[in-house]
């Protein structure tokens, strides 16, 4: 099945298995692809040229009308027929899903797919229900850009099934796109081994209704529950259904290529030998036949108006219609003459003063009309004319802010206007304000608003008359043009171009005098503008104009007018023609015999051509004759570049190419004979203009001539032009002032062309074919395609069934140096999620099969909310600027990474690095400083520490109770910040020695047993402690259950209190409670508690003897904590390490009994426990405590006590520090106000176990900068489980430097220094100073080798203080066995280090130290257990997430870890749900970008979801198992393919 076959037997092998598939009708041959029965050698492109128009078989009834695209796209579909494969739907919260009841929902296969669709095409065929499901795919009509307004009946949602994303309907699974059958399920979670890769499949034929069950997902069928809710539906069941998705890739592999040291590049793809090349002769340019200069042809459109003014002053010159479609009015060419007369007088003399006029000819006026009333813009244009003051015609803005209407008014700015004529009943409509003027729209310049209507007007003397001149070079219009970008510019008509472009209609039309015309398009603009208002008067012709409006009431209102005044001449676009098809219901009185031509507007778009077709095979009957239908092409730049001509019956029949949609999208022209499934079949927009000449150049690059067989830019040299972009020279020279050359260099004239903006070419016998529009080009890898065509291909997939409208909108976005696919169409209100994903898993499948393109991103919004152009189109740069803003709210998305990203850098390989037998020269490693550093030695430090002389802190404490008995140790704040309590010197020794008496006496407990301390943060935490060592036994500090939270915080103190080995717990009297409560024995047995003792009122009597322990290699106590990855870790402290620590810290920070620290952190664990419990004691000052959880009560508690008690250093956690960002930011001035004082703070350490958070700490240090905070005093320390405190900034020393790192060197394990702000920057800032004892080594993490400087490694310390070994890590003694006892393989191979598990790098800076060394700064990378490896490279998660959540302003936090190799990303969304949606391509895409990754699940879920730990660090394990387990209650959870 999937052999490595090359790109030509892959074609063949296709259109070998997908010829089955075409549905054959008994007695019809296949029209779509009629014979090619000529084979024009001069192109090497074969047209079909259909000469049967008269004796053409009937065609069937429209609905089973062979649309080529539509049988393509079924084909294309039904290739995926065989493979059944599962994969993941998106889970969405039931809040964001509209719920029916199950029972309201068909399965799509079982219905025979028209009842909902009586009114939408009548035509219910039998043959429709007979099709196996898989055909079931659309009967659209025809794939233009709308369909019917009808709803479906068969509304559905299975909210159940939703949820369960589990059994829906059958139909394509995505990852039929992905060309590979199901491999065997592997999810373990079944418990169900037999399931090896069950299939659905059907036998071939067993089409009918019996034997088609909706397949399940994946082996559904087995695991399915009681309630019918299949398991599968669990989020690891979906998951591995996506790692199985893309277990095998579907594009090719990657090239090799090569990764130097640092750089990470990305593929560039290379051109693919085997496509398709021009080989044809360079091309010829066409000339158009010579514009043939009638003798009674006026010298310009002003002398033609005054003519026939004077002389027919009764001639019909345009009729109105309401919207009932009743005539409103006529306005006659003497009603046109004087009214333009009339305003060009009050133009030129009414606005200003004689002095100083207003407007003066050559000025730039806008015109703003609505879509009804022709009548008012006719005269005001021609009024402009006769002032020869330049109209710019724009659309009404509706509001202040319209989608484009900015824009416009920035291209009003550039032309200089400073007045809009407008009508009586616009001005009245335009938005006020309460004092009645009308506002100034956003982006627009400040305008004069003038009523052109005639009452509104003074009449002109009779002496004045307008001055007619000849067509000159003036400029007559500025026609605005929207480009892909959305900026709008003015292209500019000179008089003698809008003259000589008349005189060119009239006569490829062969317009005559009185002719009536039916126009449906907008006047304003492109061809309504020069057919239903310049021609028609330069002929004296009557327009009957129908306004968009009367359109949408009655689509036959246009066909009804032809018939009506029996019109020659009717100018539509192709959408008019499609809703005159669903609406027509066999009216008796239609005949359109009168017509001569039937202009299509956009002829030029290649799907015009099935509403061509699927219009004359409905009203051919009715008397339309196959040759009146006249497709143009137009651009605003080239205004009409091409028109078929109305031609006398019987002659030659239009052309039509069906080009091979591969070839296109190499820009070469193919007949693919075999290929019928990609092909794009052509209409020709008839020949070149008279008097032009046409060439084609290749789009990019130098303007050279393309082969015959080749698709270039049209570019046209004809006076009937534009002549500029209003104001902007550059792009004007690149437009229409091209200078085509042949393949030798030379010019082929030496006139100048004007780009069209139309891709196409020139066929046999001078006909032009038009394929797509620069604007809508997207170069995708090294191959073209067509926002039309691929959006032509989407609605071709059931369109009536789903895509509201037809409004569907096609745009590439940039990511990762490559154009990428986003298609967002509107969905049907009554469409379920179910039809949702089977719709969008169909189109993928359908675009990749025929335009082998993948789709990035395919969103789906809710009907009606896409922003509209002023005729009700889409407006893509509008839709394009929301999607890439986050402000798009669809309600779903589908995101394809994984098939689309293909120039990603290639997967790395581990080089060795330097091993041992690489030359160790003294202190270098391979030419580099071997990266070691050390704090102070304490040996050497001389001081009058009286304290060093006590071997345990529980002498010290005798010998302060002795010495300094009423000194106070410790003050407690409560939220309100006064004093909670205190404690002395000789308080803390009588009460400990009362708690030692307890456990003597209560609890018998032997010298060296364990106990657990469950106390809040305070005072009887400190007093138990010393009562533990006061009696010999080993205190562990374990943190309280929370009251609010049993169920999730009581297991862990269960845990901690069995794995130390506790045999009793002491506590208050109220946790006492707790711990025996009903809702702590629903969460753990409580029955398995050791003995529980309250401490609140302690025996009076002291105890007989106390403690003397003897040797100081005991344990002191067992610290336990819980890393970020989920490991609960307890390590043993001995009396040695604990007194080491203390004296470590006094030296650092500089403590004596006079000082005082505010501490602000959790007691329970590292630093924060030693700071908490114990420096005080050893160094004796004053540690004013303040508990975090009640900031929360009061955040600004812990800056005001600071302040209060003068104190000059502090230590807090990143917790705190962000509850003071968060809740403090806007508070600053009253807080200043209240004397709240930080200026002699010098130091405030954040006490953490990770990365310096840079951010948080810079805010902080801005925020508070101007309560006198210094920003040097903020810093941050750096401790983990095998030494709790290996840095902190003390008083002395250098400040913090920060440095900043490359991170794509980062994820190869390398450092890399660069400039702040360069691109891949990150900054990493010292963790503090290196404490005194301490010393650090870089080394390998595998080979355990010395690491040079600057270059990452694992950090590994030596101190005095380093814990002595896990007291147990839970099951996983052995492998932790070398954390506190390892050796370097070679250099120093003698010193016992103890291995953090954190990666980081030494760097020696220019700052002196103390000491006067130079200093060296350690920056913490990441702990090695948190980081993942990703396509051999090495990832920090909080790199990922910081770029997340920049992302969009409702991200509040984000998580991301992996997931069988998949990355998954939790954000948190501060917002509606309804914006959950927008997040996932802007976290896709960010990641791509910045990282080189390709994010496998989106997860959107609540503020507060993803859990935190006191230190403030997320648990990312948590959330995984959370996630795994269903417990995370998502918003929505996207699973990218």
């Amino acid at each position: 099945e999937i052999s490595d076959i090359t790109q030509k037997g892959y074609e063949k092998k296709r259109s070998k298995l997908i010829g089955a598939f075409f549905p054959q009708t008994p007695g019809k041959s296949d029209l779509s692809f009629s014979a090619f029965n000529k084979y024009d050698a001069m192109c090497y492109c074969t047209f079909d040229i259909c000469t049967n128009w008269r004796g053409r078989a009937v065609k069937p009834p429209l609905c089973v009308s062979a649309d080529v695209h539509t049988e393509a796209v079924q084909a294309a579909l039904a290739k995926h027929k065989e493979r059944k494969m599962a994969v993941p739907m998106p889970s969405k919260r039931r809040s964001l899903v509209v719920q029916t009841s199950m029972d309201a929902y068909t399965p799509p296969d079982t219905s025979s797919g028209s009842e909902g669709e009586g009114q939408g095409d009548g035509t219910s065929s039998s043959r429709e229900g007979s099709i196996s499901m898989e055909h079931w795919i659309s009967r659209a009509i025809h794939g233009t850009s709308s369909t019917t307004t009808t709803t479906s009946s068969t509304a559905s949602s299975s909210s159940s099934s939703t949820r369960s994303g589990g059994s829906g309907a059958a139909g394509g699974r995505l990852a039929d796109v992905l060309n590979h059958s199901a491999p065997p399920d592997v999810t373990g979670y079944t418990n169900n081994t037999a399931t090896d890769g069950i299939q659905v499949e059907r036998a071939p034929g067993a089409g009918n209704a019996a034997q088609r069950q909706t397949p399940k997902y994946g082996n559904a069928e087995l695991m399915e529950t009681g309630d019918g809710v299949p398991v599968s539906s669990r989020v690891s069941a979906k998951i591995q259904q996506l790692v199985n998705t893309l277990k095998r890739p579907k594009r090719p592999p990657l090239r090799e290529f090569f990764v130097d040291d640092f750089e990470e590049l990305l593929e560039v793809q290379q051109p693919d030998p085997n496509m398709p090349k021009a080989e044809g002769a360079q091309m010829v340019a066409m000339r158009g036949e010579q514009l043939g200069v009638v003798t009674n042809w006026p010298p310009s459109l002003e002398a033609a108006l005054q003519r026939w003014g004077t002389i027919s002053p009764k001639a019909p010159c345009l009729t109105t219609m309401d919207t009932n479609g009743k005539p409103l009015y006529v306005l006659t060419y003497g009603k046109l003459w004087s009214r333009s007369v009339k305003v060009a007088y009050n133009l030129l003399h009414k606005l200003g003063t004689k002095q100083e006029p207003l407007v003066r000819p050559g000025d730039r006026v806008a015109l703003v009309f609505p879509n009804n009333d022709p009548a008012a813009f006719m005269t005001a244009f021609y009024g402009c004319l006769l002032a020869e003051v330049v109209p710019v015609p724009i659309e009404v803005p509706l509001t202040r802010k319209d989608a484009g209407s900015q824009q416009i008014g920035f291209l009003l700015g550039s032309c200089g206007v400073t007045v809009a004529l407008t009508s009586d009943a616009c001005h009245k409509g335009l938005p006020k304000s309460p004092t009645g003027e009308i506002p100034q729209f956003k982006g627009w310049p400040k305008v004069l608003w003038f009523v052109t209507e005639s009452k509104h007007l003074s009449k002109p003397p009779r002496d004045w008359f307008p001055h007619i001149k000849d067509a000159n070079q003036d400029t007559a219009y500025i026609e605005y043009k929207t480009c892909k970008d959305g900026s709008v510019l003015g292209v500019t008509v000179m008089r003698i171009a809008m003259l000589t472009h008349c005189q060119a209609l009239t006569q490829s039309c062969s317009y005559t005098e009185a002719e009536t015309i039916v126009n449906v398009l907008d006047f304003k603009k492109e061809v309504g503008l020069w057919h239903a208002i310049l021609t028609s008067v330069m002929n004296m012709m009557h327009v009957i104009s129908i306004p968009y409006a009367l359109m949408k009431v009655n689509p036959l209102s246009w066909i009804q007018k032809v018939c009506q005044h029996k019109a020659k001449v009717a100018c539509v676009k192709s959408r008019d023609m499609h809703w005159a098809l669903v609406a027509h219901r066999e009216q008796r009185d239609v005949n359109l015999s009168s017509l001569r031509m039937l202009v299509v507007a956009d002829g030029s778009n290649p799907w015009s051509i099935s509403s061509c077709d699927a219009f004359l095979n409905v009203f051919q009957s009715k008397g339309l004759k196959p040759e009146v239908i006249c497709p143009c092409a137009s651009s605003p730049e080239a205004l009409t570049v091409a028109i078929r001509r109305p031609v006398e019956e019987g002659s030659t029949p239009p052309g039509r190419g069906v080009l091979s949609m591969q070839g296109l999208s190499h820009g070469v022209i193919r007949v693919d004979s075999e290929e019928k499934l990609s092909v794009l079949t052509l209409q020709d927009v008839g020949s070149v203009m008279p008097g032009a000449m046409m060439c084609a150049v290749k789009p990019e690059g130098v303007p050279q001539l393309c082969k015959a067989d080749e698709i270039g830019e049209l570019c046209v040299c004809t006076v009937a032009t534009g002549t500029s972009y209003y104001g902007l020279a550059g792009m004007t020279k690149n437009t229409f002032e091209v200078f085509p050359t042949s393949n030798i260099g030379a010019p082929i004239s030496e006139f100048p062309f004007t780009r069209t903006g139309l891709l196409g070419f020139i066929g046999p016998g001078g006909l032009i074919f038009v394929a797509g529009k620069m604007d809508g080009l997207m170069v995708v890898g090294t191959r073209r395609h067509n926002a039309d065509d691929i959006v032509a291909t989407a609605l071709a997939v059931e369109p009536m069934k789903f895509v509201y409208r037809g409004r569907i909108a096609v745009f590439s976005i940039t990511v990762l140096h490559d154009e990428r696919i986003v298609v967002v169409a509107e969905q049907r209100p009554d469409s379920t999620e179910e039809d949702s994903f089977q719709w969008m898993s169909r189109v993928l499948q359908a675009i990749d099969g025929i335009h082998q393109v993948g789709v990035y991103c395919l969103a789906l919004v809710p009907s009606n909310t896409l922003p509209k152009t002023p005729l009700g189109g889409i407006h893509l740069s509008e839709t394009k600027q929301l999607f890439l803003e986050g402000a798009l709210h669809p309600c779903n998305v589908l995101m394809c990474p994984h098939t689309c990203v293909t120039n990603l850098p290639k997967p790395r390989q581990k080089q060795p690095e330097i091993g041992p037998a690489s030359v160790m020269v003294g202190n270098l490693v391979s030419g580099k400083r071997i990266a070691q550093a050390s704090g102070r030695d304490l040996g050497q430090i001389e001081d009058n520490d009286q304290a060093r002389k006590f071997l345990f802190l529980s002498e010290v404490l005798q010998w302060r109770a002795q010495t300094t008995p009423d000194h106070v140790l410790y003050t407690l704040l409560n939220s309100r910040g006064t004093i909670a309590g205190s404690l002395t010197c000789v308080q803390l020794h009588k009460r400990a020695e009362k708690i030692a008496g307890m456990l003597a006496e209560r609890a018998h407990l032997q010298d060296g047993d364990h106990v657990a301390l469950v106390y809040p943060p305070g005072i009887d935490l400190i007093v138990a402690f010393y009562g533990c060592l006061y009696a010999g036994c080993v205190p562990i500090t374990v943190r309280p259950p929370h009251p609010q939270n049993i169920a999730t915080t009581l297991p862990t103190v269960k845990m901690i209190v069995e794995v130390s080995r506790s045999v009793c717990v002491m506590t208050t009297q109220l946790i006492c409670k707790l711990l025996r409560s009903k809702e702590a024995s629903a969460a753990v047995d409580v029955r398995t508690w050791p003995p529980v003792m309250d401490t609140d009122d302690l025996p009076k009597k002291k105890p007989p003897l106390l403690y003397k322990p003897s040797n100081p290699d005991t344990l002191a106590y067992l610290d336990f904590s819980v890393s970020t990855t989920g490991m609960l870790a307890g390590v043993k402290m001995s009396h040695t390490a604990t007194s080491a620590f203390c004296r470590s810290i006094k030296l650092q920070c500089e403590l004596y009994p006079s000082r005082e620290v505010a501490i602000c952190l959790d007691p329970y664990c590292g630093l924060g426990f030693v700071l908490w419990c114990l420096c005080s004691v050893y160094s004796g000052h004053q540690s004013i405590l303040i508990p975090p959880s009640e900031l929360e009560v009061n955040p600004a508690l812990w800056l005001s006590a600071v302040s209060q008690f003068k104190v000059r250093d502090t230590f807090c956690s990143y917790s705190v520090m962000e509850l003071c960002t968060k809740g403090l930011g806007l508070q600053t001035d009253s807080l200043k106000s209240r004397g709240l004082d930080l200026s002699r703070v010098r130091t405030c350490v954040v006490v953490a176990e990770e990365r310096p958070r840079t951010a948080l700490t810079q805010s902080f240090s801005k925020l508070f900068k101007d309560l006198g905070l210094h920003p040097r005093a903020v810093s941050t320390s750096f401790g983990c489980r095998v030494n709790l405190a290996i840095c902190l900034q003390g008083t002395s020393g250098p400040d913090p430097t920060t440095v900043y790192v490359d991170m794509r060197a980062l994820r190869h394990d390398r450092v890399r220094l660069v400039e702040r702000g360069s691109p891949h920057s990150l900054p990493l800032m010292e963790s503090g100073k290196i404490l005194p004892g301490v010393r650090i080594i870089i080394a390998n993490p595998e080979t355990k080798g010395p690491m040079g400087e600057s270059h990452l490694g694992e950090i590994w310390v030596h101190s005095g203080h380093n814990a002595s070994g896990y007291f147990t890590v839970y099951g996983d003694e052995a492998l932790q066995s070398d954390h506190f006892s390892s050796r370097l393989s070679f250099g120093d191979t003698q010193t016992i280090w103890a291995r953090t598990g954190y990666l980081g790098f030494l760097r020696r800076t220019e700052l002196t130290d103390a000491s006067g060394e130079r200093h060296d700064a350690l920056y913490v990378v990441g702990a090695l257990e948190e980081a993942m490896e990703l396509r051999g490279m090495r990832y920090h998660p909080i790199d990922i997430e910081t770029s997340v959540i920049r992302t969009h302003k409702s991200i509040t936090e984000c998580a991301v870890f992996t997931w069988t190799n998949l990355l998954v990303v939790v954000v948190e969304l501060d917002g509606s749900e309804q914006e959950a949606l927008d997040l996932v391509p802007l976290v896709t895409n960010v990641v791509l970008e910045e990282h080189y990754l390709i994010v496998g699940v989106v997860v959107v879920v609540d503020i507060g979801v993803i859990p935190i730990n006191s230190r403030g660090e997320k648990q990312r394990m948590h959330l995984r198992d959370g996630f795994l387990a269903d417990q995370l209650d998502p918003i929505y959870v996207a699973y990218n393919m």
